[in-house]
């Protein structure tokens, strides 16, 4: 075989050499440099320019580069900040939401109507009839979902079975007076106004009047603010608590004929009632008297002797005066029919909706009481939290209970509700505004520690906490009551002042870990930079701190409970009640 030729240099080899060897045939700039390069050392430092190739920016980038361009400087005060909790307003809405909220409320509150029953005579056929108002509900609730969709408002939500609707309308009908049955502590909120216009729409003989039930959580003075109101707007309203008159009823235990007795004393009394109400209402219809709005509670007998003298035109059941019940779903309407007739003729729920269909239920031979099924009417609302905290949505059903507990927490203050749990709630830490509202953690973990609702994993059970804290707000057991557009609401509702006062150290050991937030504060952030050096003494490469055992400055694994033992057996398994023994310290 011949001599193996001479291979040519490949092409890596020949850059490399013309980059770093000699200069021998490379042309070179008059100033002894190269052509092409990035090194060039003209003098200027072209390190001090920004050139960076920038496509995308964040907010705070990008307000820097345009103060950069304008020119403009800025100054920053020490300390005069404040943090946000993020987990403060979670469903909430902030005070300018609000506002600009309730400027569109008012501005379509005339869009606000529940539907009509179309015109009707009887000559139509049940089939065309029903094909008559299946159109005129789909037209209504069109409206209301392009008033929905076009303004962004929320309402709430409103009844879509026509069944409903139905038995509203029949009722109105056979109705002489419409009696529509608000909760006290927010009447606003469960008075319909296009119910009263339709009312009249249908007959201008019939009459409507609030009925304000659960009067009993109000003062003297709230109540009389909300009949001024009512007067303000000619609206006649009336007072009553169903709670205060079945208390009032006599309770079992009393032989057959004392029961005997008292019905035939109470057949006598009704006859002088029937007496002295023509009388007045013959003196009624000489000074032609117009009805005025009280702020007294009615009891069972007033309120029956109001329903008997209240209408003075044409009945639509001749010598019978027939008193329609309407209402939200848990205001009370079924508690009060109740009280009424001193016996339950209708089931009482709390939950929503449990009436199905009206029913007729002569309270005396002149007196017919027609109970309407709870029908939830288009409202304004702000939050769905607001609907759940007033019952207009089953608590049971919520899927997420941070948005109530939160809107709970803005309307309660702290101390009401230290003082009636008997709990203590988390200062707020350094930097936040001292006044914030609790966050709806802080206050579901004070009570479920304190109350020993706790997870298979030994964390506070906040979902059970925040049902239990939303019933007692719904039954008035944490009271908030709403004042009229006329009056503020600090003078309205003035709250007591602290009853008790409690200490950190006091406070046991449970109740210290449930004010204990998950964030970590000054005092944590300086425990553990002084904790991280190595001050211990070692002893055959292990570190001792008080007693404990620690490998490379670290307490022992994740087992700050292990002691060290020097004979210690390490194949001796350790008890389970040693182990677990952290989880207990509830």
């Amino acid at each position: 075989m011949g001599k193996k030729s001479k291979s040519s240099p490949g092409l890596g080899r020949s850059l490399i050499k013309d980059r770093f060897g000699s200069t021998k045939g490379r042309k070179l700039t008059p100033d002894k440099s190269m052509l092409h390069t990035t090194e060039l050392q003209d003098g200027y430092d072209w390190g001090r320019l920004n050139l960076q190739s920038v496509t995308e920016e964040s907010s705070f980038q990008e307000f820097l580069a345009t103060a950069e361009l304008t020119g403009a400087e800025f100054q920053a005060e020490k300390l005069d900040i404040k943090f946000v909790n993020p987990k403060s307003n979670i469903g909430l809405l902030t005070q300018d939401e609000i506002n600009k909220a309730k400027n569109l409320h008012e501005k379509h509150r005339g869009e606000l109507r529940i539907p009509r029953r179309p015109p009707w005579n009887a000559n139509m056929s049940k089939e065309e009839l029903d094909q008559n108002e299946k159109e005129y509900f789909l037209q209504w609730r069109k409206g209301l979902a392009k008033l929905q969709e076009d303004e962004g408002l929320l309402l709430t939500p409103y009844e879509r079975n026509l069944e409903f609707w139905r038995q509203l309308w029949r009722v109105v009908e056979k109705s002489d007076v419409i009696v529509q049955i608000v909760d006290a502590r927010n009447p606003l909120l469960f008075y319909c106004e296009d119910l009263e216009k339709y009312t009249q729409e249908v007959s201008p003989e019939k009459m409507s009047v609030v009925l304000v039930n659960k009067a009993d959580f109000l003062t003297q003075e709230q109540r009389q603010a909300w009949a001024d109101y009512f007067t303000s707007q000619n609206v006649k309203a009336i007072f009553y608590s169903a709670t205060l008159a079945s208390e009032t009823e006599p309770r079992g235990g009393a032989d057959q004929s004392e029961l005997n007795q008292l019905q035939d004393y109470v057949d006598t009394l009704e006859r002088e009632v029937e007496k002295t109400a023509q009388k007045l209402n013959e003196i009624l219809g000489v000074l032609k008297l117009e009805f005025q709005n009280s702020n007294e509670i009615l009891t069972k007998d007033q309120l029956i002797d109001l329903f008997k003298n209240i209408h003075k035109g044409c009945k639509v059941t001749e010598d019978v005066t027939t008193i329609g019940l309407v209402g939200y779903p848990n205001v009370g309407k079924s508690s009060t029919i109740n009280s009424l007739l001193s016996a339950k003729k209708v089931s009482v729920s709390a939950t929503p909706g449990k009436t199905k269909h009206f029913q007729t239920l002569f309270l005396t031979k002149n007196l017919l009481l027609c109970d309407c099924p709870g029908l939830v009417m288009p409202k304004f609302v702000f939050t769905k939290a607001e609907m759940i905290i007033n019952g207009i949505l089953p608590i049971d059903q919520m899927r997420d209970h941070v948005p109530p507990v939160n809107l709970i927490a803005t309307l309660i203050p702290k101390h009401v509700l230290e003082d009636k749990y008997g709990i203590m709630l988390p200062a707020p830490m350094e930097g936040e505004d001292p006044d914030r509202c609790p966050t709806s953690e802080e206050l579901l973990n004070a009570y479920a520690y304190n109350r020993g609702f706790m997870t298979a994993n030994g964390q506070p059970d906040n979902p059970r906490a925040a049902r239990y804290i939303l019933k007692d707000y719904m039954n008035g057991k944490l009271l908030y009551c709403h004042a009229p557009p006329s009056v503020a609401q600090t003078e309205y509702h003035r709250w007591p002042e602290r009853q008790k006062f409690r200490s950190l150290e006091t406070a046991p050991p449970r109740q210290i870990r449930a004010i204990k937030t998950s964030r970590a504060t000054t005092e944590d952030v300086d425990k553990m930079f002084f904790h991280g050096g190595s001050s211990a003494v070692h002893t055959k490469g292990k570190t001792m701190i008080g007693g404990y055992g620690a490998v490379n400055g670290s307490v022992l694994g994740d087992k700050p409970w292990k002691k060290v033992n020097k004979h210690e057996n390490k194949n001796k398994r350790e008890k389970l009640r040693r182990v677990y023994a952290h989880l207990d310290q509830h």
